[in-house]
């Protein structure tokens, strides 16, 4: 491109423009927070974040800036989950009826299982979520999926509510919500069982968005060679909303 040397020696010597300046020092942030989140953050998740920070920006801003300077999320990929044969007894309703909102601690949770792929083999995690604080309150991993898995899950978060508290617990209809041995912890610690309807998963939503940012910003980032070494990074992050 011909640039005249008048117009050239301009250019290098005009200083950027107040605006101009700003949008540099804020991209500078977009991008510290994009490499922290390991490049997993969208601009919604960015924007929370520098407003946590106390930086005054909006939104389509830090959409605008991140199109302008080709900074996009890396999400997961999709995945089945693990198929265990059905029996058709101990099917209960969906009395959550996606109400996602709890007044209490303890007063609902919602509980889901996923699995981590390593070289070693099928790593597999259940969790318990408190819908009033959206923290883990009880959560298991093991090689097998399996009725123990869930058990071992369940087991950490009743140690975590009052023995006569009430409280409501959501799954899906897989057979190992539906197993004897699990069932028995609902009636001897006032649990009341919840489940989703077949084929609705969003009736269980706030768990499988759970397992969604966990596998975007840890699971898929890299390639487990034992799990073990997958069990230690999962337990290194916090597990919590």
């Amino acid at each position: 491109m011909k640039v005249s040397k008048s117009g050239y020696y301009y250019w290098k010597t005009t200083p950027q423009s107040l605006r101009c300046r700003q949008n540099d020092k804020i991209l500078f942030k977009i991008l510290q927070s994009f490499k922290q989140s390991r490049r997993t953050y969208g601009s919604p998740r960015i924007y929370h974040d520098l407003k946590a920070q106390g930086i005054k920006v909006g939104l389509n801003k830090v959409a605008r800036l991140m199109s302008q300077n080709n900074i996009y999320a890396h999400f997961s990929i999709c995945h089945k989950k693990a198929k265990i044969p059905r029996n058709n007894v101990n099917f209960t309703n969906n009395i959550l009826n996606r109400e996602f909102s709890a007044a209490t601690p303890n007063s609902k949770w919602v509980s889901d299982t996923t699995f981590v792929h390593t070289k070693q083999g099928w790593l597999y995690l259940a969790t318990v979520i408190d819908l009033y604080s959206r923290r883990v309150v009880g959560w298991s991993m093991n090689q097998n999926n399996n009725t123990k898995l869930i058990i071992d899950a369940l087991s950490m978060a009743i140690k975590n509510k009052p023995k006569q508290q009430k409280v409501l617990l959501h799954s899906d209809q897989g057979s190992t919500y539906r197993a004897y041995e699990y069932l028995k912890l609902f009636k001897a610690n006032n649990i009341t069982q919840s489940m989703s309807r077949k084929g609705e998963c969003h009736d269980n939503a706030v768990a499988e968005s759970f397992f969604n940012t966990l596998k975007t910003e840890l699971i898929n980032q890299k390639i487990y060679q034992t799990r073990k070494q997958a069990s230690s990074a999962i337990f290194e992050r916090p597990l919590h909303k």
